[in-house]
């Protein structure tokens, strides 16, 4: 599992995440750098998690064959049943909660640039990026938003757009003309 996933495992937790986050944003503060704090939330992450995706994932990690064989018959024909005294309504189902951080771990093993760190917990994600200039760090965070939709497409993951969260963080007066504007991608 990817170092940097601090939700659901052994001996971390958010304070961990922070320390992390707040190291990358001291030491871009020190070099007098611009950086941007960028959150997303998955919608609904426990609930939808896409089974083959874990599948795809289980084998690209190396998992032994039988623990393989063993998720995709646990993954097999799985339905959801409703019954009411006159109704019974069966559906065949292919997401459910479990198993999210093997999904998540794919994310954050992308090809992110230098200067950037991507940490989660549970199913919110930090981007911090680190730049010059603060349009470089736009372009660089778009840049890395890209990746990340693209990953959520393959994944069949959202992100809930109205929990999508921008900060910059400088210690610089406002010598820089224009305004910060971030390209909306998520979700598109």
């Amino acid at each position: 599992m990817n170092k940097n996933q601090f939700g659901f495992t052994p001996q971390k937790g958010t304070i961990d995440e922070a320390m992390v986050i707040k190291a990358v944003v001291k030491e871009g503060l020190a070099a007098g750098e611009v950086i941007a704090l960028v959150c997303l939330e998955v919608q609904g992450a426990f609930d939808a998690t896409w089974w083959s995706g874990i599948l795809k994932e289980l084998r690209a990690c190396g998992c032994p064959k039988y623990l393989y064989e063993l998720t995709k018959c646990y993954f097999n024909q799985r339905t959801a049943t409703l019954s009411t005294n006159s109704l019974r309504l069966e559906n065949e189902i292919s997401r459910g909660p479990g198993f999210w951080n093997l999904q998540y771990n794919s994310l954050l093993n992308l090809k992110f640039m230098a200067r950037r760190k991507v940490v989660a917990f549970a199913d919110y994600l930090i981007m911090v990026t680190r730049c010059e200039w603060v349009r470089a760090v736009e372009n660089y965070v778009n840049a890395e938003l890209s990746k990340i939709t693209l990953w959520s497409k393959k994944s069949k993951t959202k992100f809930n757009e109205k929990k999508f969260k921008i900060m910059l963080v400088s210690r610089r007066k406002r010598r820089e003309t224009g305004i910060l504007e971030f390209t909306e991608i998520i979700n598109r």
